[in-house]
């Protein structure tokens, strides 16, 4: 489902000119959200790891739009590769202006059978990498006035009794994006999104319990993800240390 964007069709751009790095832009939500940012006229560097030729979609796509566009490799569990990520997206187009951690990883298992490595893999992507690029990209967005916004998850505010491990991950990063906002203002703007059941692809008769459950009797898209990601984009900066559920009412 499209987003209703005034941008594709020629009207005011109000990223123009500006630069961004997405995490996991590849592909899935990550890729409506860099090609979002692109319609609005933003610049957009996207990471990926093993989704090589989705990136290079992306980027072709995102250049069609009339913007700069990068893929870099970054595994987002390794600290050197960040931070040398994150270099390449600065040099490539002179600094930062919007950060945003979307890359995540997501399983189910029951919580007695979670294993050590399962937990630690599962805070390496969930929270030490966005910790690990809002560091990297510090200076250059602290220079820009820059923005943040993080992707938490409505599991970060409401226990899934078969995900402990994301849930914990993604309650973490919601209070390390407040933290942020709070250490790193006035000149760097901080939030986060929390998605709830997001629908992309999939068949929907699979997940039609959650959209009955759900208040706007419908399960979200990406597009609607895409599009508070850019209402933080483009908000006041003043907006800065909050949480925007995009569930539908699923979390009430």
């Amino acid at each position: 489902m499209p987003i209703n964007s005034p941008y594709s069709e020629g009207g005011i751009r109000p990223l123009h000119g500006k630069t961004t790095f997405v995490t996991g832009g590849a592909r899935r939500i990550g890729r409506t959200i860099a090609l979002e940012l692109g319609r609005a006229g933003a610049n957009v560097a996207i990471t990926y790891l093993n989704s090589g030729s989705d990136a290079e979609a992306t980027v072709g796509e995102l250049r069609g739009l009339g913007v700069r566009a990068l893929a870099i490799r970054v595994d987002l569990t390794s600290p050197g590769e960040i931070r040398s990520g994150v270099e390449a997206a600065i040099s490539e187009f002179g600094g930062l202006d919007l950060l945003v951690n979307n890359a995540g990883f997501f399983e189910s298992v029951a919580l007695q059978e979670i294993t050590v490595q399962q937990w630690d893999h599962m805070f390496a992507t969930n929270t030490r990498a966005p910790f690990l690029v809002a560091q990297a990209a510090h200076a250059s967005l602290r220079k820009a006035q820059g923005r943040i916004v993080n992707v938490g998850s409505l599991g970060g505010i409401h226990p899934w009794a078969t995900h402990a491990h994301y849930c914990t991950s993604k309650a973490a990063l919601h209070m390390l994006s407040q933290t942020m906002a709070k250490a790193w203002a006035p000149e760097i703007s901080v939030n986060c999104v929390a998605p709830g059941m997001i629908v992309q692809g999939e068949v929907e008769e699979a997940y039609r319990e959650f959209a009955e459950r759900t208040p706007m009797r419908r399960n979200g898209t990406a597009e609607d993800v895409a599009a508070a990601v850019l209402f933080f984009a483009t908000a006041p900066h003043f907006i800065t240390g909050q949480l925007l559920a995009v569930d539908g009412g699923l979390g009430l």
